[in-house]
């Protein structure tokens, strides 16, 4: 289990960098760092899947066919999501919003997946979900008290990134969850080449969605330099990072970890993606948080470490005796 939590903390790191792209490439559209993103990723798998090319041989069709599910919805649509957001409303309020996902994720596992992984008592679980729940309250109080001291600040904008940080919410649910299910069904299997396998179901939807907006742009006459946009370096360098050490690196640390750990304490480490999120963004910022904002980061790592001490109960069958 320690080796497990040390891997979701490797990925919530990793994973924290996508929160200040956006931010760094504000003036890029999100289908840009969407598509560009994970046309990096793709690139970067190849020479990794031709060194791996053994272990993804066994790979069946329809493993093939969930690696692209994955990726589709867990990736694509996800940052699609996320990149929207944060440009609309900024990074901390995304960032919370996201940070719901340990409470949502965690509910979801314990009712779902109860019979495989166990099932944590309620009473033992909610004090953990109702601390990390109210970190993330104090967190975003904080954000919207600065918003509405903010004259210039746009409402609508950020209701609008609100909802599509939301829709983040509900792909990186479904992720993790479905993520989980293949890994524990195939625990011979290597959570690198899944990381791996990945990353190559990426790509052919990348280039299709990265060609279907260069094409619209086109038509479109948008006043936009394709196909790196106006800053092709910072552009090129940052999906290059991004895509490596998030998209690539990030999934096999949360890979190792997700084959370690039981799906519903798992879903609540990526708690650790919001605090790298929080941290990155308040280093772009300039400053750091208001007092508020570290009672909850506090509550949130508080969460954390009670959940590690709560075990799962197995799940006995109806109708089976000891």
């Amino acid at each position: 289990m320690g080796i497990g939590v040390l891997f979701a903390l490797a990925a919530g790191l990793m994973w924290g960098l996508v929160f200040v792209g956006p931010l760094m490439l504000a003036d890029y559209p999100a289908v840009m760092l969407s598509f560009g993103r994970y046309l990096a990723f793709g690139l970067i798998a190849l020479p990794l899947a031709w060194l791996d090319r053994v272990n993804l041989r066994q790979l069946s069709r329809a493993d093939w066919i969930e690696a692209m599910k994955l990726a589709l919805v867990g990736n694509v649509v996800y940052y699609l999501f996320l990149s929207s957001a944060i440009q609309r409303a900024g990074a901390p309020l995304p960032t919370m919003i996201i940070g719901t996902l340990p409470v949502v994720i965690a509910t979801c596992a314990n009712v779902r997946n109860a019979a495989r992984d166990g099932h944590l008592p309620w009473r033992r679980l909610a004090p953990s979900l109702g601390l990390i729940a109210l970190g993330i309250g104090l967190v975003n109080q904080a954000e919207w008290t600065a918003l509405r001291a903010d004259p210039d600040a746009d409402v609508g904008r950020y209701a609008l990134g609100a909802v599509l940080a939301v829709g983040a919410v509900i792909c990186w649910t479904w992720y993790p969850l479905r993520n989980a299910d293949w890994l524990r069904a195939h625990p011979d299997r290597s959570p690198r080449s899944w990381a791996t396998a990945q990353g190559v179901a990426t790509l052919p939807l990348a280039i299709v969605g990265y060609t279907l907006t260069w094409v619209v742009f086109g038509v479109t006459d948008a006043p936009w330099a394709m196909p790196f946009g106006p800053r092709p370096e910072a552009f090129v360098t940052l999906m290059l990072a991004i895509g490596l050490l998030s998209s690539w690196l990030g999934t096999l640390c949360w890979n190792e970890a997700s084959q370690r750990l039981p799906t519903n304490l798992a879903g609540q480490l990526i708690v650790f993606e919001t605090l790298a999120a929080l941290a990155y963004a308040f280093v772009l910022r300039g400053h750091g948080p208001t007092p508020t904002t570290v009672a909850g980061i506090v509550l949130l790592i508080a969460g954390v470490a009670w959940a590690l001490r709560v075990e799962p109960e197995p799940v006995v069958a109806e109708g089976h005796t000891t």
